[in-house]
């Protein structure tokens, strides 16, 4: 391939091609949609998943488990990753590991995997019971974020108060 035929052959505006216009045009009698079956048929469309009557994959593969579409996702985050990233005497925050942590994610949690030799102040929604240690021996500072309430079950939320509503009087013919 050259340079000057990159483009050739490629129509900005490609006409559509008219079937069912004689058998001189090469689409004309079945207008290449072939004889019998439900093919034929015009507002007929093919299932993505069909596979001809055969039992379809999605069918055929085995489905285990659960998965739970509502649940939080944690992320994680070692200590030791904190102590070669930041300087010390630095305040972490979710917002500060932006750019370290990729993707979405609704709960952040330090785990105590690795070493702290600087003093950090950590702010995260949990910690791990080892990373907390660790961050409080290096002379750092664990800040817990609240996250949202957990749902409780079987207990409902108190209903507001509104204020008295003063009824109108009518005459009553």
């Amino acid at each position: 391939m050259n340079l000057h035929d990159v483009n050739e052959g490629i129509k900005k505006h490609k006409k559509l091609t008219r079937v069912g216009r004689g058998s001189g045009s090469g689409h004309g009698k079945t207008s290449g949609r072939g004889h019998k079956g439900q093919g034929q048929l015009a507002g007929w469309t093919l299932h993505p998943a069909f596979e001809g009557g055969q039992m379809p994959l999605y069918r055929r593969i085995p489905k285990r488990g659960f998965n739970n579409r509502w649940a939080k996702f944690v992320r994680t985050v070692n200590v030791g990753e904190l102590n070669e990233t930041f300087d010390a005497g630095a305040d972490i925050t979710p917002e500060t590991l932006q750019g370290a942590i990729k993707g979405r994610y609704d709960i952040l949690k330090i785990l105590g995997d690795g070493d702290v030799t600087k003093k950090l102040k950590v702010s995260a929604h949990q910690f791990s019971k080892s990373a907390e240690e660790k961050i409080k021996a290096a002379g750092g500072e664990v800040v817990i974020i609240a996250g949202p309430a957990p749902v409780k079950k079987g207990e409902k939320r108190a209903k507001k108060k509104s204020a008295p509503v003063a009824k109108a009087k009518t005459s009553g013919k």
